[in-house]
């Protein structure tokens, strides 16, 4: 048979192999380069060695035709590749040991910096991303074939000193929450703190209402009381809450001093101020309480306890504005607790004070102390001690400055700095806090009156502001908490043009809010009554009872109230002041309006219902209005159709709730009594038929804002 060219095969073919040198087994380099690891002894005795004549086979030989196999031409002969030759290496191999590589960390410079509040350092990936970059956590798992892996990177280099072994990768630290745990972590925070200053707060009414009755007395102090906090809205307060923080976070962001230049001049601007507005306020004390009751100002003995109880609280709105700047500085710099707890402090201040008058001249059902018989020295004890808690109040707050990093330094360089421009853009808050309280002095107006003409406690401005301050406590809790905590966010997000993060977050803030916003509508419908004889018994049953029935009328208006205040925050966030006072104009007038056709046509005892009633109406017109207008503003889409759907579906989960709830506490309250004992038991077993109802019913409805909060809070609770 033929066998295949081989050379020449030997020296007598006078091929080009050579007898000389021992043979080159296959798997080395034809250089001497570096031999085969998995071939280098395969051949060590080969007992048909190519150059040894006598190893040959004669029979093959002899049949071997080479006329057939003519040798290549010269210069085209390749030398025969290594049986086992491994691929070329790759320059940077993954290394086996790791599933995957820590990403590169991220360039520092102004790439770093994320939109809308986020920080490379503290987001929070979750999903596929979660476990990429978390894999550099995870031990080195132990590879049988890793010693293969480190052979054939070796294979065709050449022999060189030991590599030193390479370092691990550096443990990546672990991270904290991002942007939707922190702004959780935050908005509990705030929460917790409203939560408590409400609480105090309510503490706070039952002890004023104790002391001073539901009456004539009750409402003078009442009204003198609310006129501070009137002005200070009217002035500066607006502009405060809604205009400078967006400007605050703007100067931190712009300015070389992170803002602190700005804040200094801000603060001091607002202390002169403010103290002019003091003294005007004192001096026209007797005038601003005309304006609020001319009820009381037509009674000689009403007037003068009014008037008094003024002069010693309107000092307070320079310490309200002052607590609410140094407030706002520290929520533009992440610091949202301290301005929620620090009115804890002037709620104790005043609730120890009403004890002390109480202690000495009893409560109200017990002294039947009137505007007539109310000693002068009740009167400054009362006084005093309003005015000493607002003053704790804002002193509280340096120690929270100081401890962010703030030094107060008077500033008068107004000009030039920025202050021009958001001086004009509360212009537009200012006339919209001025439409605001334009309503509510109509409905002070009608109130007292009302109640005077029923002649019957709990029927007043008092009643009407106690049932308010009940009702208004979810809305400060649950949706001032989360806005306060997204209010910065929205402003970064419309700073950068960006509508559709402005939606995302308006969306956000208006679904988690309805989660506990809806459902506690819908008990103040069903539990009204139970709840104000329980809190309210020490005014009298009959008083009690009827701030129950106002409590009940502005029930399902904490639902448009809660929206409108959402919506009104993205047109802040844009700078825009304009269209909130617009709107605001709507919703006073129609406040005022069905407040006064409820002052005519429904009897006395019954027309500051009606008002509460109006209250909640009035928002609902004013939510519709401002609604549109956003959602052209963002371009025509406010995710108005999940938003909406996520309200429907609470309110249909809330109402057969709300039924058998109510149904359960308004039988076991007349069967107890209206006792603080059968209010308590009706209060209690109603409240947990109507919670139970409605999240059996809102499950079974799959609505997801629901079933992330019960997830939240089960993952909290570590089930």
């Amino acid at each position: 048979m033929n066998a295949p060219y081989d050379g020449d095969r030997g020296q007598g073919a006078g091929g080009a192999g050579s007898s000389s040198g021992p043979p080159v087994p296959p798997g080395t380099g034809q250089d001497g380069g570096t031999p085969d690891p998995y071939l280098q002894h395969a051949y060590g005795h080969d007992p048909y060695r190519s150059q040894d004549l006598a190893a040959q086979d004669p029979v093959a030989e002899a049949l071997y035709d080479r006329a057939a196999h003519p040798p290549p031409p010269p210069g085209t002969y390749q030398e025969p590749q290594a049986l086992y030759q491994q691929p070329p290496a790759a320059q940077y191999p993954p290394d086996p040991r790791l599933w995957a590589q820590t990403p590169p960390p991220e360039p520092a410079g102004p790439s770093r910096h994320l939109p809308y509040g986020d920080d490379a350092a503290t987001t929070q990936y979750v999903g596929v991303d979660d476990l990429v970059t978390r894999a550099a956590d995870q031990p080195a798992e132990p590879d049988a074939f890793a010693h293969l892996f480190r052979d054939q990177q070796d294979l065709g280099r050449p022999p060189g000193p030991p590599a030193e072994p390479e370092a691990p990768p550096a443990p990546v630290p672990p991270k904290s929450g991002g942007r939707a745990s922190g702004i959780l972590k935050s908005s509990a925070l705030m929460a917790a703190g409203t939560l408590v200053s409400r609480l105090t707060g309510f503490v706070r009414s039952l002890v004023i209402t104790a002391a001073l009755g539901a009456a004539l007395l009750g409402d003078s102090f009442t009204i003198a009381y609310t006129l501070p906090t009137m002005i200070y809205i009217l002035t500066v307060g607006g502009g405060l809450n809604s205009v400078f923080v967006p400007q605050l976070v703007r100067s931190m962001k712009d300015d070389a001093d992170g803002g602190e230049a700005y804040a200094n001049r801000l603060l001091t601007l607002v202390m002169v101020t403010l103290g002019g507005i003091v003294a005007v306020a004192v001096l026209a004390s007797p005038w601003l309480i005309h304006m609020m009751s001319p009820t009381i100002a037509n009674d000689a003995a009403a007037n003068s306890v009014a008037v008094t109880f003024a002069r010693y609280c309107l000092p307070t709105i320079f310490f309200m504005g002052v607590h609410v700047v140094m407030g706002q500085i520290l929520n533009a710099r992440g610091k949202f607790g301290a301005m929620m707890w620090t009115p804890v402090l002037n709620n104790i201040v005043m609730i120890v004070t009403f004890g002390l008058f109480i202690w000495v001249y009893g409560t109200s059902a017990e002294s039947r102390m009137g505007v007539e018989t109310i000693p002068p020295e009740g009167v400054r004890l009362l006084g005093i001690g309003t005015l000493l808690g607002l003053i704790v109040q804002a002193l509280a707050m340096i120690p929270y400055l100081r401890e962010a990093g703030f030094r107060f330094r008077p500033r008068f360089d107004w000009r030039g700095h920025g202050l021009g421009k958001t001086i004009k853009l509360a212009k537009w808050t200012v006339l919209f806090v001025l439409a605001n309280q334009a309503g509510v002095i109509v409905v002070t107006q009608l109130a007292t009156s009302a109640g005077k003409l029923s002649g019957k406690n709990g029927t007043g401005f008092l009643a009407y502001s106690n049932a308010q301050l009940i009702w208004g406590m979810p809305q400060a809790i649950i949706t001032v908490s989360v806005m306060a905590a997204l209010l910065p966010r929205i402003s970064r997000a419309a700073h950068d043009n960006d509508p559709g993060a402005v939606r995302d977050d308006i969306s956000q803030g208006l679904r988690n809010s309805a989660v506990a916003i809806v459902p506690v509508a819908f008990t103040f419908l069903a539990l009204g009554l139970p709840m104000c004889t329980l809190l309210y018994a020490s005014s009298g049953t009959d008083a009690a009872r009827s701030m129950g029935f106002i409590l009940m009328a502005f029930g399902l208006g904490l639902i448009p109230y809660s929206v409108q205040y959402v919506v009104l925050r993205g047109f802040y966030a844009y700078e825009d002041t304009r269209t909130p006072f617009y709107n605001t104009v709507i919703v006073a007038a129609v406040n005022a309006a069905f407040s006064a056709l409820c002052y005519v046509v429904l009897p006395a005892r019954w027309a500051v219902i009606g008002m509460a009633g109006a209250y909640g109406l009035a928002y609902a017109v004013g939510v519709g209005v401002a609604w549109r207008r956003l959602r052209n503003r963002l371009g025509g889409d406010l995710d108005g159709a999940r938003v909406v759907r996520t309200y429907a579906r609470l309110c249909l989960a809330a109402v057969p709730a709300a039924v058998l709830g109510g149904a359960v506490g308004f039988a076991l309250l007349k069967a107890l009594g209206e006792g603080a004992g059968g209010s308590v038991v009706a209060l209690v077993c109603g409240t947990v038929v109507l919670l139970g109802v409605f999240f059996v019913a809102a499950r079974k409805m799959r609505i997801e804002e629901l079933n992330g909060m019960v997830g939240m809070v089960r993952g909290r609770l570590g089930r």
